[in-house]
């Protein structure tokens, strides 16, 4: 009794299968939410396009700024020798 019961409801889950929406309904709109979201946070689209440029900073500061930069990897600060919290220095 329960094992045609099991039978009947399985073959009519099955059935059930073929009625189920296909793959290329959801590939249509794969990505759909990813596009949107990178496409609002773009502030001037069309920014790519201009060919007058906001000037900046002159060349001099601008280079001060780069060898500043540049600067700051080959001579990095001296660290502490120790690394504590919380404690004072008083006896």
């Amino acid at each position: 009794m329960y094992l045609r019961m099991y039978l009947t409801l399985c073959l009519g889950a099955a059935l059930l299968s073929g009625c189920a929406a296909t793959t290329p309904d959801w590939d249509r709109r794969f990505g759909l939410a990813a596009r949107a979201t990178l496409a609002q946070q773009v502030l001037h689209p069309e920014a790519a396009r201009n060919t007058d440029p906001v000037a900046g900073m002159d060349g001099r500061a601008a280079a001060a700024a780069q060898a500043r930069y540049q600067k700051s990897f080959t001579d990095p600060k001296p660290q502490p020798a120790s690394f504590t919290i919380g404690v004072s220095g008083a006896r």
